[in-house]
Protein backbone atom coordinates (compact mmCIF):
# COMPACT_ATOMS: atom_id res chain seq x y z
CA UNK A 1 0.00 0.00 0.00
CA UNK A 2 1.26 3.46 -0.93
CA UNK A 3 2.70 5.37 2.05
CA UNK A 4 0.48 8.34 1.22
CA UNK A 5 -2.57 6.16 1.91
CA UNK A 6 -1.12 5.50 5.39
CA UNK A 7 -0.82 9.18 6.36
CA UNK A 8 -2.94 10.48 9.20
CA UNK A 9 -5.60 12.93 8.05
CA UNK A 10 -8.15 15.14 9.73
CA UNK A 11 -11.20 13.13 10.92
CA UNK A 12 -13.58 14.12 8.08
CA UNK A 13 -11.05 13.10 5.42
CA UNK A 14 -10.15 9.90 7.29
CA UNK A 15 -13.86 9.01 7.51
CA UNK A 16 -14.29 9.61 3.76
CA UNK A 17 -11.30 7.35 3.00
CA UNK A 18 -12.74 4.64 5.27
CA UNK A 19 -16.18 4.87 3.64
CA UNK A 20 -14.64 4.68 0.16
CA UNK A 21 -12.59 1.62 1.15
CA UNK A 22 -15.64 -0.07 2.70
CA UNK A 23 -17.72 0.68 -0.39
CA UNK A 24 -15.07 -0.90 -2.63
CA UNK A 25 -14.89 -3.94 -0.36
CA UNK A 26 -18.69 -4.34 -0.40
CA UNK A 27 -18.46 -4.84 -4.17
CA UNK A 28 -15.74 -7.49 -3.87
CA UNK A 29 -15.85 -9.13 -0.41
CA UNK A 30 -13.11 -11.69 -1.09
CA UNK A 31 -10.49 -9.22 -2.32
CA UNK A 32 -7.59 -9.44 0.15
CA UNK A 33 -6.06 -6.15 -1.00
CA UNK A 34 -9.35 -4.34 -0.34
CA UNK A 35 -9.66 -6.00 3.08
CA UNK A 36 -6.16 -4.74 3.89
CA UNK A 37 -7.08 -1.25 2.64
CA UNK A 38 -10.15 -1.18 4.90
CA UNK A 39 -8.07 -2.31 7.91
CA UNK A 40 -5.58 0.52 7.31
CA UNK A 41 -8.38 3.06 6.82
CA UNK A 42 -10.04 1.92 10.07
CA UNK A 43 -6.78 2.36 12.04
CA UNK A 44 -6.18 5.79 10.54
CA UNK A 45 -9.74 6.89 11.28
CA UNK A 46 -9.34 5.73 14.90
CA UNK A 47 -6.18 7.84 15.22
CA UNK A 48 -7.43 10.81 13.20
CA UNK A 49 -8.29 12.72 16.38
CA UNK A 50 -4.55 13.24 16.88
CA UNK A 51 -4.60 15.47 13.80
CA UNK A 52 -7.03 17.79 15.56
CA UNK A 53 -5.04 17.64 18.82
CA UNK A 54 -1.80 18.60 17.05
CA UNK A 55 -3.52 21.36 15.10
CA UNK A 56 -5.13 22.83 18.23
CA UNK A 57 -1.91 22.58 20.26
CA UNK A 58 0.06 24.42 17.59
CA UNK A 59 -2.66 27.05 17.25
CA UNK A 60 -2.66 27.68 21.01
CA UNK A 61 1.14 27.92 21.18
CA UNK A 62 1.23 30.25 18.18
CA UNK A 63 -1.51 32.50 19.55
CA UNK A 64 0.17 32.68 22.96
CA UNK A 65 3.44 33.71 21.34
CA UNK A 66 1.96 36.46 19.16
CA UNK A 67 2.37 39.07 21.90
CA UNK A 68 5.98 38.16 22.72
CA UNK A 69 8.75 40.08 20.95
CA UNK A 70 11.88 38.32 22.22
CA UNK A 71 12.50 34.61 22.73
CA UNK A 72 9.39 33.79 20.78
CA UNK A 73 8.62 30.10 20.19
CA UNK A 74 7.87 28.81 16.70
CA UNK A 75 6.30 25.56 15.62
CA UNK A 76 8.86 23.51 13.68
CA UNK A 77 7.99 20.19 12.06
CA UNK A 78 9.41 17.70 9.62
CA UNK A 79 7.39 19.55 7.00
CA UNK A 80 5.48 16.59 5.60
CA UNK A 81 1.88 15.40 5.72
CA UNK A 82 -0.02 13.91 8.67
CA UNK A 83 0.74 15.26 12.15
CA UNK A 84 3.46 17.49 10.73
CA UNK A 85 0.87 19.12 8.48
CA UNK A 86 -1.56 19.45 11.40
CA UNK A 87 0.99 21.35 13.48
CA UNK A 88 1.95 23.69 10.65
CA UNK A 89 -1.75 24.16 9.93
CA UNK A 90 -2.45 25.12 13.55
CA UNK A 91 0.14 27.91 13.30
CA UNK A 92 -1.35 28.95 9.97
CA UNK A 93 -4.82 29.06 11.58
CA UNK A 94 -3.42 31.45 14.21
CA UNK A 95 -1.93 33.70 11.54
CA UNK A 96 1.58 32.78 12.64
CA UNK A 97 4.51 31.46 10.68
CA UNK A 98 5.89 27.96 11.10
CA UNK A 99 9.00 26.10 10.04
CA UNK A 100 9.22 22.90 7.99
CA UNK A 101 12.41 20.84 7.81
CA UNK A 102 11.54 18.56 4.93
CA UNK A 103 13.51 15.57 3.74
CA UNK A 104 13.88 14.82 0.04
CA UNK A 105 12.90 11.21 -0.47
CA UNK A 106 12.06 9.61 -3.80
CA UNK A 107 8.32 8.95 -4.18
CA UNK A 108 7.38 9.90 -0.65
CA UNK A 109 7.36 13.11 1.33
CA UNK A 110 6.58 16.57 0.00
CA UNK A 111 6.34 19.87 1.91
CA UNK A 112 2.86 20.52 3.26
CA UNK A 113 1.07 23.72 2.15
CA UNK A 114 0.87 25.26 5.65
CA UNK A 115 4.60 25.91 6.11
CA UNK A 116 5.65 29.55 5.82
CA UNK A 117 7.26 29.45 2.33
CA UNK A 118 10.50 31.21 3.30
CA UNK A 119 10.81 28.84 6.31
CA UNK A 120 10.54 25.62 4.29
CA UNK A 121 13.93 23.93 4.17
CA UNK A 122 14.81 20.80 2.20
CA UNK A 123 17.41 18.33 3.44
CA UNK A 124 19.02 15.42 1.65
CA UNK A 125 20.23 13.68 4.81
CA UNK A 126 18.31 12.72 7.93
CA UNK A 127 21.31 13.48 10.17
CA UNK A 128 21.56 17.09 8.98
CA UNK A 129 17.83 17.57 9.36
CA UNK A 130 17.86 16.11 12.87
CA UNK A 131 20.82 18.33 13.82
CA UNK A 132 18.79 21.42 12.90
CA UNK A 133 15.80 20.16 14.89
CA UNK A 134 17.85 19.46 18.00
CA UNK A 135 19.96 22.64 17.90
CA UNK A 136 16.82 24.77 17.97
CA UNK A 137 14.35 22.78 20.05
CA UNK A 138 13.04 24.37 23.23
CA UNK A 139 10.58 21.50 23.74
CA UNK A 140 9.64 18.32 21.91
CA UNK A 141 6.10 17.06 21.36
CA UNK A 142 5.91 13.51 19.97
CA UNK A 143 2.76 11.87 18.64
CA UNK A 144 2.41 8.18 17.73
CA UNK A 145 4.59 7.61 14.70
CA UNK A 146 6.99 5.34 12.92
CA UNK A 147 10.72 4.68 12.92
CA UNK A 148 11.61 8.31 12.18
CA UNK A 149 9.60 9.47 15.18
CA UNK A 150 11.34 6.94 17.42
CA UNK A 151 14.75 7.90 16.03
CA UNK A 152 14.19 11.60 16.75
CA UNK A 153 12.68 10.92 20.17
CA UNK A 154 15.41 8.55 21.37
CA UNK A 155 18.20 10.74 19.96
CA UNK A 156 16.77 13.67 21.93
CA UNK A 157 16.48 11.63 25.12
CA UNK A 158 20.00 10.25 24.69
CA UNK A 159 21.50 13.71 24.14
CA UNK A 160 19.69 15.04 27.20
CA UNK A 161 20.76 12.06 29.33
CA UNK A 162 24.41 12.38 28.29
CA UNK A 163 24.27 16.17 28.77
CA UNK A 164 25.28 16.87 25.20
CA UNK A 165 22.04 18.81 24.85
CA UNK A 166 20.47 20.97 27.56
CA UNK A 167 17.29 19.48 29.01
CA UNK A 168 14.07 20.42 27.21
CA UNK A 169 10.52 19.36 28.00
CA UNK A 170 9.59 16.16 26.15
CA UNK A 171 5.85 15.60 25.80
CA UNK A 172 4.55 12.25 24.55
CA UNK A 173 1.01 12.29 23.18
CA UNK A 174 -0.87 9.03 22.71
CA UNK A 175 -1.66 5.65 24.18
CA UNK A 176 1.83 4.16 24.26
CA UNK A 177 4.04 2.18 21.94
CA UNK A 178 1.67 -0.65 21.06
CA UNK A 179 0.22 -0.54 17.57
CA UNK A 180 2.19 2.51 16.43
CA UNK A 181 2.14 3.03 12.68
CA UNK A 182 4.26 5.27 10.40
CA UNK A 183 1.60 7.94 10.19
CA UNK A 184 2.82 10.80 12.32
CA UNK A 185 5.94 12.60 13.37
CA UNK A 186 7.51 14.89 15.90
CA UNK A 187 7.30 18.63 15.97
CA UNK A 188 9.33 20.88 18.18
CA UNK A 189 9.05 24.37 19.51
CA UNK A 190 11.87 26.56 18.29
CA UNK A 191 13.04 29.75 19.99
CA UNK A 192 13.53 32.73 17.69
Amino acid sequence: VDLEVRRLREPAVARAHLEAAQSALNKSREDGALQHRVAIAERLFQKSGYYDVAREFARLVSESQARIRSHRLWIMTGGGPGIMEAANRGSFDAGAGSIGLNITLPHEQYPNPYITPELCFLFHYFATRKLHFLQRAQALVAFPGGYGTFDELFETLTLIQTRVMPPVPVILVGPGLRGVRPSTSIFSLQKE
